[in-house]
């Protein structure tokens, strides 16, 4: 299954906090404190958001972290570039040319290099300002979402609101 790290969708979460109030200045301990997240790994996301220029960084009293430039110019692939360790690829032969042991007889390997290429535009052309706003899914004519008859009807809990 294809699947976003924790990490990159930690980091999403800080650059949309952050893009909320542009202009303000950020402390690693206030955005890890107002999203839920500890310390250690907020100061890690944006020590490689900086080192890969997405925010900077002002040391002192009134110091801390904003974004380098607009949330309509960073997109979801530049987070994931400065985040994950590897080049993305969905597979061995899409990330690291040569890393796969049957590479150059593969008869499949085109087809992925299509299917990366195709999501990776999709991942540059969501930015964190579109990551902000709530929008609804547009499915393409041929790609149909999953229909409500194949899944379980699962019931919601009460909740505390609706038991007054």
């Amino acid at each position: 299954m294809l699947r976003i790290s924790k990490i990159i969708d930690y980091g999403t979460l800080v650059l949309t906090h952050m893009a909320a109030s542009p202009e303000r200045m950020f402390s690693a301990s206030d955005l890890a404190s107002t999203l839920g997240l500890g310390q250690p790994t907020v100061s890690k996301i944006l020590k490689l958001l900086g080192q890969h220029e997405l925010v900077n960084s002002s040391r002192g009293a009134r110091g801390g972290y904003m974004l380098s430039r607009p949330a309509s110019q960073i997109s979801v692939a530049d987070i994931i570039d400065a985040l994950e360790e590897q080049p993305f690829g969905l597979t061995e032969c899409t990330s690291l040319p040569g890393a796969c042991s049957v590479e150059a007889g593969c008869h499949i390997r085109s087809n992925w290099q299509r299917i990366n290429a195709i999501v990776r535009h999709t991942l540059e052309e969501v930015s964190v300002a579109d990551m902000i706003r709530t929008t609804p899914i547009e499915f393409p004519m041929n790609m149909h979402p999953v229909s409500k008859s194949s899944v379980r009807t699962q019931t919601r809990p009460t909740t505390w609101s609706q038991t007054k």
